[in-house]
């Protein structure tokens, strides 16, 4: 889809329906007709227009005879199995004498208040332009790690009651959409820098305050990414510590259990070999009270070994006891 506006002084954004000098166009996933028309009409090539098109392209800024493309990564929301997945999209503002083109795979939020009129732009200067977006791409960073945070507090709540799997994959996935951001931030923080050396702002007064802005704005998303990936990894690391306590807990009981069961077993296998034992019941029935005697010495041991390792396992007396003998080995050894 390609869209033409335009401004001037007078007039605020309206729409065209045809190219005109000083115009802004909007490309969002154009097809190999429109890029040929496009490229004809604003003397931009084709390949630098296709740069934007590819999903892995990487933030960067490239001057070519006149034109002047500035590649940005944007963020963007996608829905996921486990929910809304964050992620960046490359989007490319270009121009050069007779225009200004942005093309991007997917619509735009910030061009979008451009052209509703919720942010006022110029089309004229492409200059200004430029810094209009690069500031409104740096706030929707801001907004987005702010929709991060909340959703990261909300997933940990309800894993504070209950210890699934779906909220673990969720908080995974966040982690995930940070280290994606922040390459971003970073990457779109470098090609920031080339524009505000360029002779356009660095001569006017004006144009380097809105780059203050842009700059401040982009270091602020930086440093909030860099607090919530580090918040999200210590959360991460102290969940698997308690999964894997949890695990340790449940194989330490079912040790219990079974060390309980074997001890009847043990002993019902004595007693059922087929060899003459004590207290083997005659034909008269002498020895009955061996049988009873037997079920008898079995609970108790079964009773007494359990009250034992259920003062030690649960209560780390093993570990505590080490530690009390590596602390005298230590004092003896000083």
């Amino acid at each position: 889809m390609v869209q033409f506006f335009c401004t001037s002084e007078k007039h605020p954004l309206r729409q065209l329906d045809k190219f005109q000098p000083m115009c802004w166009i909007d490309m969002i996933n154009p097809t190999d007709d429109e890029m040929e028309d496009v490229a004809a009409l604003s003397g931009i090539t084709e390949d630098m227009l296709a740069s934007a098109l590819d999903d892995q392209e990487r933030a960067r800024a490239e001057i070519d005879d006149g034109n002047y493309m500035f590649i940005l990564d944007c963020p963007v929301i996608e829905e996921g199995d486990s929910g809304d997945v964050y992620s960046t999209l490359p989007l490319a503002v270009i121009y050069n004498s007779r225009c200004v083109v942005t093309v991007c795979l997917k619509g735009n939020p910030v061009l979008k208040d451009f052209i509703t009129g919720r942010q006022q732009v110029m089309t004229e200067k492409p200059v200004l332009f430029t810094l209009n977006f690069m500031l409104g791409n740096a706030k929707r960073f801001l907004n987005i790690l702010t929709q991060i945070d909340r959703k990261s507090r909300r997933v940990q709540a309800e894993l504070g009651r209950t210890m699934r799997n779906e909220e673990i994959t969720q908080l995974l996935d966040l982690e995930n959409s940070l280290v994606y951001i922040s390459t971003s931030l970073n990457s779109n923080y470098s090609v920031q820098e080339k524009l505000s050396k360029a002779e356009a702002v660095t001569t006017r007064e004006d144009y380097q305050d809105l780059y203050d802005d842009v700059a401040i704005e982009s270091k602020q998303a930086m440093e909030m990414c860099n607090i919530y990936k580090d918040i999200l990894t210590v959360t991460m690391d102290a969940y698997g510590s308690m999964i894997s306590n949890n695990a340790n807990n449940t194989m330490r009981k079912l040790t219990i259990i079974t060390v309980l069961l074997a001890i009847p077993t043990m002993i019902a296998g004595f007693w059922g070999m087929n060899v003459i034992v004590p207290g083997q019941i005659g034909e008269n029935g002498s020895g009955l009270w061996w049988f009873w005697a037997i079920i008898a010495v079995t609970l108790a041991v079964t009773a007494g070994v359990g009250i034992l390792l259920g003062k030690i396992m649960p209560s780390g007396g093993v570990t505590k006891r080490t530690r009390r003998i590596r602390k005298r080995k230590d004092k003896d050894k000083k």
